[in-house]
């Protein structure tokens, strides 16, 4: 099937969405459990503690549990302060915070701590920037905070703009206002039906199932299957298997039943393209450790362009560390979701 298709469902009873893009799954997300810590995104008040000496910050207590804002250089013990969830805690460790709130919505970026107006590098038509300037000065007028407007503004309608803007705006002087020392949850992070329309209409699918049973018609459950298992076939009869460890995420390629020379580089180009999509939909971070194919060294430098090239259209902050002494690939990608394989554990379908 041919297009883009945004599906809206419930796993479990909790919400997720699916992006289907000819026929093939590019991005899935599901709210996690109840009891799980705060997501990225959530805005919370906490109270600072103690600076911790050798570790470059300090511990917040939050509304429950912890977090652990790094650089907090001058920050006073006991000081009330608000912080953005930056990204999945890894098991048994606090949450990673930031005092750098971002307003995020599907037009806008609302940065409290970033004054400026800015539009998406994206955006290229000097005639649509030049219209977006002036409306983001004008629904920005007497603000001291700044406004990124993201791509999906360059083919909106001018006063849906406006009102988005509005909307961000008013939201960020009500968190900022309210200072009480008290933690608290200021602001929910956005769920997945909430996601997918921020951030999947841009540009808009060819099709919005939006109803109970939307998964079973466009084939998302078997989609599903297939990534919970270690294996995804590679163009050619490759194949890649990607496991995740309490340390690591182990990923090998191999060519499969092609034996040629040039085999292993085919094989481990193929797999650079695959990876992120990959290791997006598992929700997967951290270190990632890559065992290439056997191919000349001389092919190394081929290799490294088209990770980065791969890389650079993910979401999410990548390090790409580089060519280990034992020949395996690094690279560090920013934990931004609970592993597909643990937010799924338990839910039926």
């Amino acid at each position: 099937m041919k297009g883009a298709v945004v599906a809206l469902d419930r796993l479990g009873g909790r919400r997720a969405a699916a992006l289907i893009v000819d026929g093939a799954l590019e991005d899935f997300l599901i709210d996690p459990p109840e009891d799980a810590p705060p997501a990225p995104g959530a805005i919370l008040r906490g109270v600072a503690g103690r600076p911790m000496k050798g570790m470059g910050g300090v511990f917040v207590e939050l509304p429950e549990g912890r977090g652990f804002l790094r650089q907090a250089k001058g920050l006073r013990p006991g000081a009330a302060l608000t912080v953005q969830v930056a990204a999945r805690p890894e098991p048994g460790k606090a949450v990673p915070v930031t005092p750098r709130l971002l307003f995020k919505s599907r037009y806008a970026i609302v940065t409290p701590d970033a004054p400026g107006l800015n539009i998406a590098r994206g955006i290229t038509d000097p005639d649509i920037r030049a219209a977006l300037a002036g409306i983001a000065e004008e629904a920005m007028a007497g603000a001291a905070h700044g406004l990124i407007l993201r791509s999906a503004a360059a083919l909106a309608d001018a006063d849906a703009i406006r009102a988005d803007i509005a909307a961000m705006r008013a939201r960020t002087d009500a968190v900022l206002a309210d200072a009480c020392a008290t933690p608290a949850l200021l602001v929910a992070a956005p769920d997945a039906h909430h996601l997918a329309w921020r951030d999947w209409t841009d540009p808009w699918p060819d099709t919005v199932a939006d109803a109970p049973g939307s998964f079973v018609d466009h084939g998302v459950s078997e989609r599903l299957d297939a990534l919970l298992r270690p294996e995804t076939p590679l163009p050619g009869g490759a194949m890649m298997a990607i496991e995740p460890t309490r340390a690591m995420v182990a990923v090998d390629v191999n060519t499969g039943g092609d034996g040629s020379p040039a085999a292993g580089l085919k094989a481990n180009i193929a797999a650079a393209r695959a990876l992120p999509r990959a290791l997006r939909l598992r929700g997967l971070g951290g270190q990632v450790v890559i065992d290439f194919a056997p191919m000349p060294k001389k092919d190394r430098q081929t290799l490294d362009q088209t990770l980065k090239a791969a890389f650079r259209r993910d979401g999410p902050e990548t390090t790409l560390a580089g060519w280990t002494p034992l020949g395996n690939y690094e690279l560090q990608r920013k934990r931004d979701r609970v592993p597909l394989a643990e937010a799924l554990a338990g839910v039926t379908w």
